[in-house]
């Protein structure tokens, strides 16, 4: 079934009818699961972003974006929403999850607390990302991008 012109699937479509994925109940995914995918998500966003606002050297790519993705800066991004009550009770829920996953590894430059924080962030957002909920999961990685300029 190709698409054809104006007819563009989300990525998480393509890749889902290309390989033949069957649609899951993403509640049925662990909170690390959730996590591990919602990593990637929340990497690629931040990065996209860093790569269109210029066309630097990959080395210096690497600092931007390093800087944005750790721990530390997840946390302090999930502490602002907490702070402002900007998530809804779903994705409370779904953070919390997450944060409270017990996690065979930890952070290599964070807190134990800062670590769980983070992790719930990408939980909800490997949430959102499998519910096809893009909208909100870059409005909620512009939003703590934005907080930690604050």
């Amino acid at each position: 079934m190709e698409q054809g012109i104006g007819m563009d699937l989300s990525i998480l479509e393509n890749i889902k009818l290309k390989f033949g994925l069957e649609d899951i109940d993403v509640n049925s995914y662990s909170p690390l699961s959730l996590a591990f995918i919602g990593d990637c998500v929340f990497d690629l966003v931040v990065k996209t972003v860093e790569v269109e606002k210029a066309n630097r050297p990959a080395n210096a790519l690497h600092r931007k974006t390093s800087s944005i993705v750790k721990a530390v800066s997840q946390a302090r991004m999930v502490e602002r929403f907490l702070d402002n009550n900007e998530l809804s009770n779903e994705e409370l829920a779904i953070y919390k999850r997450g944060r409270n996953a017990k996690s065979a590894t930890t952070a290599k430059n964070a807190s134990v607390g800062d670590y769980r924080k983070a992790t719930g962030l990408e939980a909800l957002i490997g949430y959102l990302y499998l519910n096809n909920r893009t909208d909100r999961l870059v409005d909620l990685i512009k939003a703590g991008i934005d907080s930690l300029k604050e």
